[in-house]
């Protein structure tokens, strides 16, 4: 049985997939995440980095979709994501990361000014506050996404993170 107390937590990570919060997630959340990303940092869509991002973001709403969308409507109910892909994810989550690993990575090269294969914790912070994360939230998680302090995020640090954040303890 899922506790209420998980459940609360899995809610308020379900909310962050839902970006136009109509009670479900789908594709349109994903390409949703991506534009508003792309124009954080005018990124044409058309361009390589806005084709990958679109690319990432779908490969991501194919992993999530097949792992959660139960009943195959292409949409993921709040039920669904709670008892599809977070219950059976939360002892593997490193699986989910890989399913999300295209859209984070072409979301940093977008964020990455520098083209140096990582994005400054200002730049990660952009990218946070772009998919929905209130301003306050998204510059300290930002700053605590810099596991190694060197003012940079990285692939390995964002996908460990995302790795991180749905292992989520009855």
């Amino acid at each position: 049985m899922v506790s209420s107390e998980y459940e609360r937590r899995i809610a308020a990570r379900f909310a962050t997939f839902d970006q136009d919060g109509n009670g479900w997630i789908d594709r349109e959340d994903f390409s949703a995440a991506s534009k508003a990303v792309l124009n954080e940092f005018g990124t044409p869509a058309r361009s390589d980095k806005g084709q990958a991002l679109y690319g990432g973001a779908e490969a991501f709403w194919q992993g999530m979709a097949g792992i959660a969308d139960r009943d195959g409507d292409q949409r993921i109910t709040r039920d669904e994501f709670v008892n599809g892909a977070v219950k059976r994810l939360r002892d593997n989550p490193e699986r989910f990361a890989e399913i999300a690993r295209p859209f984070l990575h072409a979301a940093l090269a977008v964020a990455d000014a520098d083209g140096d294969g990582s994005a400054t914790v200002d730049e990660t912070a952009r990218v946070l506050k772009a998919l929905g994360v209130p301003e306050h939230m998204a510059t300290a998680t930002a700053a605590t996404l810099d596991t190694n302090a060197d003012g940079k995020v990285d692939e390995v640090e964002v996908v460990t993170a995302f790795a991180r954040y749905f292992t989520v303890p009855e």
